[in-house]
């Protein structure tokens, strides 16, 4: 099972500026990594750049690009980890390990990853059909 983990920021807005680097947090969040890594259950992570970013919305057939992220919300991620576990126990249990963050990661939330097993069959071949380069990736990584 693969799931997601994403470690979200709940008191502050983290800018380069107004979070103290702390190396001793940096460090043991580099070593719970290579720990996932160690273990086989690290798939892909990667940290968000404080610098806003946009939120594209679509509505009535059409998009708009608006400045954001952190301009209209308070819901920021500080980046995200997938593993591979055989649990959501198991993934918990490395949510658990998290050394926390920065000053000010307060949340580590536990996403379960689509699989080709969680879709309906007519629905896979269908995927199968209209995109079957990425299909094969897809069921690769269910």
């Amino acid at each position: 099972m693969r799931f997601m983990l994403i470690p979200r920021p709940s008191t502050i807005e983290p800018t380069h500026s107004d979070v103290p680097f702390d190396e001793a947090v940096f460090i043991a969040q580099m070593k719970f990594n290579e720990e996932m890594h160690k273990a086989g259950v690290l798939i892909a992570s990667e940290g968000l750049s404080p610098s806003p970013g946009a939120h594209v919305v679509f509505k009535d057939g059409k998009s708009t690009v608006k400045d954001g992220p952190y301009a209209e919300t308070k819901e920021l991620i500080g980046g995200f980890y997938v593993l591979e576990v055989k649990s959501k126990e198991e993934a918990i249990a490395w949510a658990r390990r998290y050394p926390g963050g920065m000053g000010n990661d307060d949340v580590m939330e536990v996403r379960p990853l689509t699989g080709t097993g969680d879709i309906p069959p007519e629905l896979v071949t269908l995927i199968e059909k209209v995109a079957p380069t990425w299909s094969q990736t897809f069921k690769k990584s269910s």
